[in-house]
């Protein structure tokens, strides 16, 4: 899908509000950026690992963890069967590292998608760092010269933008100030984003780990998300152009019986329909403190729940997409085809999980052994 390159954006100030408004050309243009990426079926390969989140992965397997090495696995992954990859993944998040690569065909790689119609986004901000005057709680750092990032981006080809937060669950986490400061991060790149023709991909992500009960998952996610939507409209944040990213609410005590995928998506959905507003177009989940049959299994319990959903909800997946297939890619020329089956194959069931089309036996329930299925 193509998209204009004239930058719309006009301040117009409102004597009564003194707020800063987006003109109606770039909201528009925000809307079909949208309307391309939450396409019924699809959703988001989440391909912007930087290179020190891939050493660890890549040492694991005996690869080499360089530029030349890196390239050659995204390219792998991206130039998986055109026809299928298209049909299961709407928009790639890339690392800044991916965006001035080429393919060994010599295209880059923002032009490989945009061939396979598959929209380019980008991961902006610049990583966690200490939020002083907390437990070893975060904020996220990159908003100085974001705008100028942003701008740079669009202009090659990069119609959506990503940025992270994280938040910590124990007896004192996460604090008020934890939970201010981000959201405050959170909907400043939001603005900025949208002011520069890009749609933001809002991620709080609430980290799996600690112990915690479901219900007091859903405390935390319902506390964290109000306070975050109230932020964005302070913030003058255009709902309709933007989309969230979050995680679903999960349970961190092991026991016996361990929470059903349709648990998740009972206390997922209440999370989301507690606090999201339904101007939000799209929710694509991450699928952190998951494991991949897991991510598959929940989402799919939460596409089939009974009531009526106002959202899109679909997947914004990094390594649940892409685990079994670097495995066997290895940085190996010749088990290139076989990891892409793998890689297609998983987006294949990320695209049923979405659509909720996961079948099973009148007798069989979704915490079943999944190797019948997987």
């Amino acid at each position: 899908m193509q998209f204009g390159e004239k930058c719309c954006c006009k301040d117009k100030i409102s004597s009564s509000t003194k707020c800063t408004k987006l003109d109606p050309a770039v909201c528009l243009e925000l809307q079909k950026i949208i309307e391309a990426i939450a396409t019924s079926g699809k959703g988001l390969l989440a391909c912007d690992e930087s290179p020190a989140s891939l050493d660890q992965r890549f040492q694991e397997l005996g690869i080499e963890n360089t530029e030349v090495t890196r390239c050659a696995y995204r390219e792998m992954l991206l130039s998986a069967d055109k026809s299928q990859l298209s049909r299961y993944i709407s928009g790639v998040i890339l690392h800044h590292e991916t965006i001035y690569q080429k393919t060994s065909k010599n295209v880059e790689f923002v032009e490989l998608l945009r061939q396979r119609n598959i929209v380019a986004g980008i991961k902006v901000d610049r990583g966690l760092v200490p939020l002083l005057g907390t437990e070893d709680e975060k904020t996220t750092q990159g908003l100085d010269d974001l705008w100028e990032n942003c701008i740079r981006y669009k202009k090659e080809g990069c119609h959506f933008a990503k940025w992270r937060c994280v938040f910590s669950i124990s007896e004192r986490c996460p604090s008020q100030l934890a939970m201010n400061i981000n959201a405050n991060v959170l909907a400043r790149f939001a603005s900025i984003c949208q002011s520069a023709r890009m749609v933001p991909i809002v991620e709080p992500e609430i980290l799996n780990n600690g112990e915690y009960d479901i219900d007091r998952a859903l405390r935390v996610h319902e506390e964290m998300l109000s306070t975050l939507f109230r932020t964005l409209n302070e913030h003058h944040v255009y709902l309709e152009g933007m989309v969230l990213k979050p995680a679903m609410v999960l349970s961190r005590i092991q026991k016996p019986t361990r929470c059903t995928p349709q648990i998740v998506a009972e206390y997922t959905l209440r999370a989301l329909r507690r606090t999201v507003p339904t101007a939000i177009p799209a929710i694509f989940f991450l699928s952190g403190g998951q494991n991949d049959e897991e991510s598959v299994l929940n989402l799919n319990a939460i596409n089939m729940h009974d009531d009526k959903k106002p959202w899109r909800l679909s997947f914004c997946y990094g390594r649940a997409l892409q685990n079994a297939a670097m495995k066997i890619w290895k940085n190996n020329l010749e088990n290139i085809n076989k990891a892409q089956v793998i890689f297609l194959e998983r987006a294949e069931l990320c695209s049923k999980a979405s659509l909720g089309e996961l079948q099973f036996g009148e007798n069989e329930t979704c915490t079943r052994n999944t190797n019948d299925i997987f």
